[in-house]
């Protein structure tokens, strides 16, 4: 290839290192998003071996984690509760309107059991990074 050549890459060529995302994972949690009370089985498998569960938005899953950490009972537990929410209400107040929509890089699941190497145990709700999903099936194992 010439330095003419309109096909030859850029001499300054940036390689992004970023995790590729399964897009069409992003988009189902995307189309999930219009039935906020909906879920869809799912089995996805991580570096640590499989997490199955119902996978649910964003917003079910801060309910759900608010339910959990108040029924740990505590001091600190109505604090715990509220700071997903927390977190968001900040976030939202530095971005503003200005933040664009971006496809979701975090999957969130209810009563997801993870199977790895210490054994399955089940856990009321979790959430993953997108990034770390590198198969995934609707459906749960039998």
């Amino acid at each position: 290839m010439t330095g003419s050549d309109p096909q030859a890459p850029a001499s300054g060529t940036v390689v992004s290192v970023e995790p590729l995302l399964d897009i069409q994972l992003q988009l189902l949690i995307r189309l999930l998003e219009a039935e906020p009370q909906s879920s869809l089985p799912i089995t996805l498998h991580v570096p640590g071996g499989l997490v199955h569960g119902d996978l649910i938005t964003q917003q079910a899953w801060k309910a759900d984690w608010a339910q959990s950490v108040r029924r740990l009972g505590g001091k600190g537990a109505q604090l715990l509760a509220e700071f997903p929410e927390t977190v968001d209400q900040s976030l939202d107040e530095v971005i503003g309107e200005q933040a664009p929509e971006h496809l979701p890089r975090w999957i969130h699941l209810r009563d997801a059991t993870l199977a790895g190497a210490e054994g399955p145990f089940t856990v009321p709700a979790w959430r993953g990074r997108l990034a770390d999903v590198s198969g995934w099936s609707l459906t749960r194992p039998e």
